[in-house]
């Protein structure tokens, strides 16, 4: 029965984010997000692992409701790196995961992911990606510089971190599932185009994403 219940929270949670808004008015937010945690001046996300990253997700408002079985849900947008370094056209995607455990209650957090090497970014183009599965997933290190981080830290292939309530810090995100969000994809370019042909250029960015692109393009290539 309490599981039912939880299944039944869940599915709530999914709809409501499904109805919530508009795919330009999250990109204004996933934008927003980015920008107030890289104006952290001595906890935001360290500057050259983001120079360094070859992609950045944004999922503004993950939502999370638990009794037993705790549930989330979020949608938001990855932005890979072009040829040249630059910073290319968002692709939608969803977050999905669950967690066994004695929680009650409901919580909003924003998630942010660095994906640090070409391997697991082509995984995250995929039509569903386990974090933590194919690549090692580590909480971010948080600072203006990684370089005082560990190595087990340093190595990992995605760098999760969240913000919750004002605080924000790294995250061990594993076991949920990134899936492209075809929906939202149709809807800021027309057509329910694959994220794989959004990053290789077969579009350009939609005029929702500028705020977000101009965020970004504050951190080129290193």
């Amino acid at each position: 029965m309490r599981r039912i219940v939880s299944l039944s929270l869940f599915l709530g949670l999914a709809s409501a984010s499904l109805l919530a808004d508009t795919a330009a008015e999250r990109l204004a937010e996933s934008a927003t997000v980015l920008r107030e945690v890289l104006a952290a001046p001595d906890k935001g996300i360290p500057e050259d692992l983001l120079r360094k990253a070859h992609c950045v997700v944004v999922v503004p408002g993950v939502k999370q409701g638990a009794f037993i079985v705790g549930a989330k849900y979020g949608r938001g947008f990855l932005t890979c790196r072009n040829a040249d370094g630059a910073w290319g056209a968002p692709g939608a995607v969803r977050i999905e995961g669950g967690s066994v455990g004695f929680q009650i209650g409901g919580s909003e957090t924003d998630v942010i992911m660095l994906v640090m090497d070409e391997r697991s970014m082509k995984g995250i183009l995929s039509s569903k990606f386990t974090l933590g599965g194919a690549a090692d997933v580590a909480a971010g290190p948080v600072g203006r510089s990684s370089t005082a981080q560990t190595d087990a830290t340093m190595h990992a292939k995605i760098l999760s971190y969240s913000r919750s309530r004002g605080v924000f810090a790294g995250l061990a995100l594993t076991g949920a599932t990134l899936r492209q969000d075809l929906d939202q994809n149709a809807e800021m370019y027309g057509s329910p185009i694959s994220n794989e042909d959004v990053v290789g250029n077969k579009v350009k960015p939609s005029a929702g994403a500028a705020s977000l692109l101009e965020v970004l393009g504050k951190y080129p290539a290193k």
